[in-house]
């Protein structure tokens, strides 16, 4: 009986690309500024453009901010717990971050891996008029008068509406021998964040860290790696 031979299709794939999805693209920096603020217990809004209008009708990208926080009042802890005496072992604090317990603190902040300075577009009227519109709220001033202090001081106190006050500042997270209210180094971002995985890690087994930056940190801590850093960085 005759057969019939059994064809095969050879499959071409030289063709083939792999599919790129630019909203899947990290800025590390970014992410570890994110992380580290969050922990701290702020709101965080990340990466957005500010746009404005140009003579002839038609409009341009005047900046991008990297990152915005905003840390309501009170004490943070890690977890929940309302035993009194068990609280002060939970407490997440950063002394670096100067929080004064009543104030609302908003930082408008610049993520650099290299200098810790701030893209003069930061500073522009329209780029603070758009962040300080998207909280708008929380303050009793006007837009403009918040912006125009925080231009006059890269450090500045507002009312806040309902009572209290509002610390806003400008902070350059990069490459920085200091720590003050205006630059935050990423250095010393990292050693907090080492050592917020190190304390809290009993805490902490059961959390999933979905942040590539602070979930490799976490992995670094469980894994036994130790980090130091060099003389003269």
């Amino acid at each position: 009986m005759a057969t019939t031979p059994v064809s095969t299709r050879s499959i071409r794939c030289e063709h083939w690309r792999p599919t790129f999805d630019e909203r899947r693209v990290v800025d590390i920096g970014i992410d570890l500024i994110e992380s580290y603020l969050r922990i701290n217990g702020y709101f965080t809004l990340t990466e957005f453009e500010v746009q404005r209008q140009v003579q002839g009708g038609g409009y341009e990208t005047v900046t991008d901010v990297d990152v915005m926080g905003i840390r309501y009042p009170g004490e943070l802890l890690a977890a929940e717990e309302h035993d009194p005496t068990r609280r002060e072992r939970l407490l997440v604090e950063d002394e670096v971050l100067k929080l004064n317990l009543d104030d609302v603190d908003v930082i408008i902040g610049e993520v650099k891996q290299g200098k810790a300075v701030w893209n003069p577009g930061l500073t522009r009227h329209h780029t603070l008029h758009a962040v300080i519109n998207r909280i708008q709220w929380l303050y009793a001033d006007p837009t403009h008068d918040v912006v125009k202090k925080l231009q006059d001081n890269p450090v500045c106190f507002s009312e806040a509406r309902g009572g209290g006050s509002i610390r806003t500042r400008l902070v350059a997270f990069g490459r920085s021998p200091h720590n003050d209210l205006n630059t935050i180094s990423l250095t010393h971002v990292f050693e907090f964040l080492v050592g917020y995985f190190e304390e809290f890690d009993d805490v902490l087994k059961p959390a999933q860290i979905k942040a590539p930056s602070a979930a490799l940190v976490r992995l670094l801590v469980k894994t036994g790696f130790s980090v130091k850093k060099l003389d003269g960085l």
